[in-house]
């Protein structure tokens, strides 16, 4: 055999070793709270980095159009009836490569171009693909957003009299629930009841909260929907990939031709046997005690946010979420983002809702807990974690001089507390 096959990616490309090598660093001494990124286990990066790479696979197990399948059906039947056991559900389509291919297979499945759909909008905490104008979603369908109250006790909170509203104006042929910064439970029964009214697929994409559903710490959506989509990393902690699940025999046959041929050809397997391990990983009791202590810690977050006097949208968490407010700060997103980055403290700007700054500026900045909480990160760390953020924040209104003296004291906290949890030993 050629010697090259032989031989690791450090011997035989070190310019690309070395991006490897330091993004390990890069990742052991940073605090990770991005809300939809985690650390996979070594067994599941063992899985997609294996033999099956090799493997093309166009087609379903046992309906292949490619032979020499016979391994790769059984890691795709094992990932199959182990995600069909973690969610309570009849059917399941493993084979979309994203969540956001997921869920234009459900919209290839389910719609025509420019049917009518209902989806919340990205201010108020929902996703790009959920009908965002330069999103395909919102480019080929007639996308209605609805959005989150504007006043009140349930200020920031869905507002499902206006989901009502528009539902029953606009008659739209699904309305989809779900979101990506959107930190409190949703109500799946409502959503359905709306849907049942008016006619139309109840669609939930559950991509951030569905490790904390398979954890029972988060209600599970699949008794009230017709369909369910979801990546299955951030809170999942699997390979970055995607779930369509049904208990449609009907839906799952239209899913299933949407997703292959409809969109794309041959899955990736090897992130198919990684998936397969992710499912089993989540079957375990340790996998809800960990996704119980992702919901303590963002509780813990939020509470040193409120007492730090920063406003925290919706007023607090039911999940990994928390989404800050800063413009009772005079602070903007695009600027806390890079200072916390700084510092070693990753997380993203995000608009709030009824923003009045730019996308690219925003007036909010969204955490999560699931990626420090698997390393070890408890809720005593979180304290402390949330301390040095607001230390940060506040230093921006601060003289050039005080303000560096804080954010150097914040660069060496934050890796006192990466040394204390370390993740993997090398870079692959």
């Amino acid at each position: 055999m050629n010697k090259l096959y032989r031989q690791n990616i450090k011997e035989t490309d070190p310019e690309v070793y070395a991006t490897l090598e330091n993004e390990l660093k890069r990742q052991q001494n940073q605090i990770e709270l991005i809300a939809s990124e985690n650390i996979a286990s070594l067994s599941i990066l063992n899985a997609q980095g294996s033999v099956m790479t090799n493997k093309y696979a166009e087609g379903y197990p046992g309906k292949r159009y490619y032979g020499g399948c016979e391994f790769v059906d059984q890691a795709e039947e094992i990932a199959l009836e182990r995600v069909k056991k973690l969610y309570g559900c009849k059917y399941a389509n493993l084979q979309s490569h994203s969540g956001a291919q997921a869920n234009q297979a459900v919209f290839l499945a389910l719609l025509q171009p420019h049917d009518t759909f209902l989806g919340m909008s990205l201010a108020s905490g929902g996703h790009l693909t959920h009908g965002a104008k330069p999103n395909i979603s919102g480019k080929w369908f007639n996308a209605i957003q609805y959005g989150v109250k504007r006043e009140g006790n349930d200020k920031d909170l869905i507002d499902y009299d206006e989901v009502e509203q528009l539902a029953i104006k606009h008659k739209p042929k699904i309305i989809i629930a779900g979101a990506s910064a959107y930190p409190r439970f949703i109500d799946w029964k409502k959503f359905r009841e709306i849907a049942d009214d008016v006619g139309a697929y109840f669609m939930v994409d559950m991509a951030h909260y569905s490790g904390l559903i398979a954890g029972n710490q988060y209600p599970n959506p699949i008794q009230y929907a017709d369909v369910v989509t979801s990546t299955t990393h951030k809170t999942l902690r699997g390979a970055r990939s995607a779930m369509i699940l049904t208990n449609n025999e009907e839906i799952i046959k239209k899913i299933n031709s949407a997703v292959f041929p409809g969109l794309q050809g041959g899955p990736l397997m090897h992130v198919m046997a990684a998936k397969a391990v992710s499912f089993g990983e989540a079957l375990k009791p340790e996998f809800k005690e960990y996704i119980k202590t992702v919901i303590s810690n963002a509780k813990i977050l939020a509470d040193v946010f409120v007492q730090k006097g920063f406003r925290v949208v919706t007023g607090g968490t039911d999940s990994h979420i928390v989404w800050l407010d800063l413009s009772p700060k005079k602070l903007t997103g695009d600027k806390a983002e890079k200072l916390l980055e700084d510092v070693g403290i990753a997380c993203n700007k995000n608009a709030i809702p009824y923003d009045l700054n730019p996308p690219k500026i925003t007036s909010g900045i969204r955490f999560g807990t699931a990626a420090a909480t698997s390393r070890g990160f408890n809720n005593v760390d979180f304290k402390e974690v949330g301390n040095i953020i607001c230390n940060v924040l506040d230093s921006l209104l601060l003289e050039e001089k005080e303000m560096q003296e804080v954010t150097h004291q914040a660069r060496r906290d934050v890796i006192n507390m990466c040394s204390k949890y370390p993740i993997y030993d090398e870079a692959f």
